[in-house]
């Protein structure tokens, strides 16, 4: 027996239960934890030059190529263009109160998608601006551009469902862990 599982069964199952959280506070904390990498991503590209159809981060990006690269670096496979974007993920209301960083936040005249940007939390978000020809972040309350005047809705990607679907085997091997030693004890 090693010396954590000797450990452990010296433990009451309620001090185990505690030391092991349950797979969905696992998963609570990968999400946020993901969420975190892809705001810093987004704003670690401010500065980038905007270039309209670019796709490389040292010679520029358009706002749907900015979207495309930082949640590339999550493995999450995105469409092109803004439009095409605006059909990813689910949903989520025009509410501030139920956004989370990460979110897509898609801008328009009429049904046309037209720009993308990321939440990144208390009103902000990070786009590639054609008026400032570079990454920025901005104001959801300051919309002068005609881009993102008409802000259209909010796409979420990064969820529990995410997550759950990238890490199940880990938490379901993690959970049956914690279930073989609380069942070895006397």
């Amino acid at each position: 027996m090693s010396a954590a599982e000797t450990n452990l069964s010296a433990m009451p199952k309620a001090a185990i239960d505690l030391a092991r959280p349950r797979a969905f506070t696992a998963l609570a904390a990968s999400v946020t934890a993901l969420r975190d990498s892809v705001v810093s991503r987004a704003r670690s590209a401010m500065g980038i030059r905007y270039v309209l159809g670019g796709n490389d981060p040292s010679r520029g990006l358009d706002c749907s190529s900015l979207i495309k690269y930082v949640l590339g670096a999550i493995d999450i496979s995105l469409p092109r263009t803004a439009q095409e974007q605006a059909r990813a993920g689910r949903a989520i209301p025009k509410d501030r109160t139920q956004m989370k960083p990460g979110d897509l936040l898609t801008f328009g005249t009429g049904s046309k998608i037209t720009h993308v940007g990321m939440y990144v939390g208390e009103g902000r978000f990070v786009h590639a601006s054609t008026s400032k020809r570079q990454v920025i972040e901005s104001s959801l309350d300051e919309t002068r551009s005609s881009l993102v005047r008409q802000w259209k809705g909010v796409r979420r990607l990064v969820d529990g469902d995410f997550v759950a679907a990238r890490y199940d085997s880990v938490f379901a091997y993690l959970d049956s862990m914690r279930d073989s030693v609380t069942d070895r004890r006397p």
